[in-house]
Parts: structure tokens; C-alpha cells; sequence
């Protein structure tokens, strides 16, 4: 018990993280779509998420999420609007970091999927009806509901 009580009042470094991502939805004849990367991580086995990454030096959060958006899906994208943000909390290296996320909504002007890069394992448009329950994170499916009014659609 006194190994658990001196555990508990070991105190981590925090670091502050941002990124930026997007919210890529489509209309199609069969209903509405959106555009998810799969990845196998050792932590957490296959996730399924939305598009995001690290600014590079001198971005802006819109220049970030159009860069990360493109490498990731292989998509051509401008931005319809800014949608909000996610915060949530991990460790690596040794520290506790609080990231943010800050998320635009986005319609694909070209590209192709097959043309994504290696941060994810497959990219896909995925039906709308089925993205919630293959989304792996909650706060992404919760920025998703976001955007749905915003895209002119029902959450």
C-alpha cells in the first residue's frame, strides 16, 4: 500500500500540444459521407479518426488543417468553416501533454484516397449512419455532431 501512495504523488512535466484537422463530409446519392483514416497503434490496435497533424513553423491553424488533411487522405481541400476545437490528455516520453485540435469543416475539390500518405494504414469515405460507431474517440464523434448543422445536415 505505501508503494501505491508514493506512486501517486510522483508528478509528471505537462506540455502543451495543438493541432489541426478536418471534417470532411460528402453528399452522395446513397446519403452523406465522411472521410476517415484507419491506424494500427500498438496502445490502442485499429483506430479509426479523423485527419489531423502538427503545425509546421510560421502555419496558421488553416493552413495546418489543409496540409494535414491533404497529406493524410490524399484529397484536395479548402475549408467551408471552422467548426471548434477537442482537448484531451496523454502521456509520452515521460510527460503528461494537454493537446488541442482545432477542426474545420471541409468539402474535397479533388485528389484521390489512393493518394494518402504513411499516417494511415487506409482511408475511406465512410456513410454517415455508420461513422459513429466506427470512430474510435468520443471527443472526434462529439466535433463531428459539430459539424453536422454546419454541413446542413441533422446531427
Amino acid at each position: 500500500m505505501a508503494r501505491l501512495k508514493a506512486a501517486s504523488k510522483i508528478r509528471l512535466p505537462v506540455a502543451v500540444a495543438t493541432s489541426a484537422g478536418g471534417i470532411v463530409i460528402r453528399t452522395t446519392p446513397g446519403g452523406p459521407e465522411i472521410c476517415l483514416g484507419k491506424r494500427r497503434r500498438e496502445r490502442d490496435g485499429v483506430t479509426w479518426t479523423l485527419p489531423k497533424g502538427t503545425p509546421d513553423a510560421g502555419e496558421t491553424t488553416e493552413e495546418t488543417a489543409l496540409r494535414e488533411v491533404t497529406e493524410e487522405t490524399g484529397l484536395a481541400v479548402r475549408i467551408l468553416e471552422p467548426v471548434g476545437s477537442i482537448e484531451y490528455w496523454f502521456i509520452q516520453r515521460g510527460s503528461r501533454i494537454h493537446k488541442t485540435v482545432h477542426y474545420f469543416l471541409m468539402e474535397a475539390i479533388g485528389g484521390a484516397l489512393a493518394a494518402h500518405d504513411h499516417e494511415f494504414d487506409e482511408v475511406r469515405w465512410v456513410p454517415l449512419r455508420e461513422a459513429e460507431a466506427l470512430m474510435t474517440f468520443e471527443t472526434e464523434r462529439a466535433i463531428v455532431q459539430q459539424a453536422l448543422p454546419l454541413a446542413g445536415l441533422r446531427p
